[in-house]
């Protein structure tokens, strides 16, 4: 059920130029419109009609729009309130959506934004929208074998629960975190979660895509457009109408693009290089980076005004080395899947392989162990899983083997420079090897750099000590 043009929607804003504005676009569009220019105003109207849209300004002359949104959705949970506001107040539209808005508008926003927000907030089920903690439904964040959610430490519990909260809006959801952490599993989750869940997924890495062509590949291209475009194709954004649209890496955007994508997101429309006519979409927008976002604006590598539009509900995917057990229980779930793919049996790990998993740091989180696990059911017969079954590149790339020291141990080996007078130099080396390594999470391309080493030689060394 969603709602029809018989249902009046709700406007509250105080400016009675902008309130005249935007019913005025509203009305001519098929709408009945209420309006308020005050919070009390607009809080009888919610008590007093069926409204199952609110516009809602969150700078209001009697009352704090943020909480004048938290009673409409406690009086009426079905609602789906459109925040509006300033540039200058964005923060606070994001606060807004992070405590249950459907969707916000920056002003000044155009006639096209306004009615795009108004009809995807009109597709949305009513049992779909908002509802209290206590009749929520259940979240259907995947827990399988190839994804991080397995698991629970603190850190994965809380994202599973913001996933669960921002699903139902349209929000825009920005995932940071390290590679192979399960950020595309993370947005797969929100989209699963969402009222778009029976609509396309579709998932665009940014930087695994040439700058020239990345631009088709989002928005489409016609025929004959540039060399090589042999036919009509529909981009990444057309593909995902009515679903998700994920957007990997998007740090690595070029300015241009970024441009339009800003316009994207405030149209809704797409125009396929060499196109004319722009095409209305109803997209959701999650995104994904392995950087700092925040330093690639502060560096003008990333436009602030997209920035700000794409982050609005920040979600950071946790390196697994500071998941605890995590780590031990997605090693298992692996084992368990792979041995009944490859037709194997295996008994477990052995405690020592455990306490090797656990000092291990995993630059590759979650995808390494995977990668390991399948390395060991694929290679050994079954039984036990002890460390001697570990593939040796774990050892060259990782500086990780069951006799190495944990950073407090270098630390403490480590000491003075009084403390390294009269040690044989081969001993010094290793120690300030070993303590570098330690500093940058065991890894050697990192390390190499800072020592001015090769990294082959590095390896070598470390394969050495290894087998001493």
């Amino acid at each position: 059920m969603t709602l029809n043009n018989a249902q009046p929607i709700l406007l509250i804003e105080d400016t009675a130029s902008l309130q005249l504005l935007y019913r005025s676009v509203l009305t001519n569009a098929g709408h009945t419109v209420l309006t308020a220019s005050t919070a009390a105003e607009g809080l009888g109207l919610v008590r007093d009609t069926t409204s199952g849209i609110v516009l809602l300004d969150l700078v209001l002359p009697d009352r704090d729009g943020l909480e004048l949104m938290q009673e409409i959705l406690y009086l009426r949970p079905e609602t789906s309130v459109i925040v509006m506001t300033a540039h200058g107040s964005i923060n606070k539209a994001v606060e807004a959506m992070r405590a249950g808005a459907h969707d916000f508008l920056v002003k000044p926003f155009d006639e096209v934004r306004l009615l795009a927000a108004v009809a995807n907030a009109a597709k949305v089920p009513l049992h779909r929208r908002a509802a209290p903690a206590a009749v929520a439904p259940k979240s259907r964040v995947p827990q399988q074998i190839g994804g991080t959610f397995i698991g629970s430490s603190d850190a994965m519990l809380r994202i599973q629960t913001t996933i669960t909260s921002v699903a139902q809006s349209m929000a825009t959801v920005f995932i940071t975190g390290e590679s192979g952490t399960g950020k595309e599993l993370c947005a797969l989750a929100v989209h699963e979660n969402s009222a778009r869940a029976n609509g396309p997924f579709i998932a665009l890495n940014c930087g695994a895509i040439p700058q020239d062509l990345l631009e088709s590949e989002v928005f489409g291209h016609v025929k004959g457009s540039f060399t090589g475009a042999i036919a009509d194709r529909p981009g990444a954004a057309a593909a995902a109408d009515g679903g998700t649209l994920f957007l990997d890496e998007v740090c690595e955007m070029a300015p241009l693009l970024q441009t339009k994508l800003l316009r994207f997101l405030q149209t809704s429309t797409v125009v396929p290089v060499g196109a004319t006519r722009p095409r209305k979409v109803n997209v959701r927008i999650v995104c994904a980076t392995n950087r700092d976002p925040h330093e690639a604006v502060r560096r003008g590598q990333f436009r602030e005004d997209l920035f700000y539009r794409l982050y609005v509900v920040p979600i950071e995917m946790p390196p697994l080395r500071d998941r605890g057990e995590d780590v031990i229980q997605i090693a298992e779930a692996a084992l368990a899947r792979f041995s009944h793919e490859e037709g194997k049996h295996f008994d477990g790990l052995a405690s020592d392989l455990r306490d090797v998993m656990r000092r291990f740091h995993w630059p590759g989180n979650v995808r390494q162990v995977l990668n390991v696990m399948r390395n060991i059911v694929v290679l050994h017969n079954g039984g036990l899983v002890t460390p001697a079954m570990l593939p040796t590149t774990l050892l060259l790339q990782d500086q990780i083997h069951p006799n190495a020291m944990k950073p407090d141990e270098v630390a403490e080996q480590q000491g003075s420079l009084e403390s390294l007078l009269g040690r044989p130099l081969a001993e010094v080396e290793r120690l300030v090897i070993e303590a570098t390594l330690a500093r940058h999470g065991g890894s050697v391309p990192k390390t190499a750099r800072v020592l001015e080493l090769s990294p082959s030689t590095l390896y070598r060394k470390i394969e050495t000590w290894s087998k001493a």
